[in-house]
């Protein structure tokens, strides 16, 4: 299946944020209705771009593989004055481990691979691309404190909880790309 694209955008061999960062710049370049190809190779783009596309009003349309490069199509929203939504509620780093021992919950949404090779010792891995999916392993009850490498995607789950009913989410910012304290990488 061949969709047909108005402009193509490379971002293979960037990780997040830098393909949703380049794909948010290449969008401002089109018109209305226009189609951009991402050709990615970082898995996580599956989800991240999906999200974004999602969270800003334009259209994903799909995904294609071939081979190891992955093609991310999204059509170019109508309204051409979309601003991008953060979510508001944001811990420090800092603050996660105390607000965590305090009866908070730690959710890191980095790929499995990015988890295994460190992260907060107690921390729930659920990538971004299966947090649908797995939201009954989740307490609506208990506060959720969402981690990622630079806190973008952490941003879009933390959005996607709070649609889903989730009242006491924070972003945890600026995520484990800065991250100073011990790592585990017990599973």
């Amino acid at each position: 299946m061949a969709i047909k694209a108005d402009v193509q955008l490379d971002v293979k061999g960037l990780t997040c944020p830098m393909p949703i960062v380049k794909t948010k710049k290449a969008m401002n370049d089109l018109t209305d209705g226009q189609i951009l190809e991402v050709q990615a190779t970082d898995k996580g783009s599956k989800a991240d771009l999906a999200a974004w596309a999602e969270s800003i009003g334009h259209l994903y349309i799909g995904i294609i593989e071939e081979d190891d490069v992955l093609l991310h199509y999204i059509r170019k929203s109508g309204d051409s004055e979309v601003v991008e939504k953060k979510f508001e509620q944001t811990i420090k780093n800092e603050e996660v481990i105390d607000r965590a021992s305090n009866g908070g919950f730690i959710l890191d949404v980095r790929e499995e691979a990015e988890f295994t090779f460190g992260h907060i010792e107690g921390a729930k891995s659920i990538p971004l691309g299966e947090l649908e999916e797995r939201l009954e392993e989740l307490d609506k009850e208990q506060e959720i404190y969402v981690i990622c490498r630079t806190g973008k995607r952490s941003d879009l789950a933390a959005q996607k909880l709070s649609q889903k009913g989730f009242t006491k989410v924070y972003n945890v910012l600026p995520g484990m790309g800065s991250w100073n304290s011990e790592l585990s990488k017990e599973l």
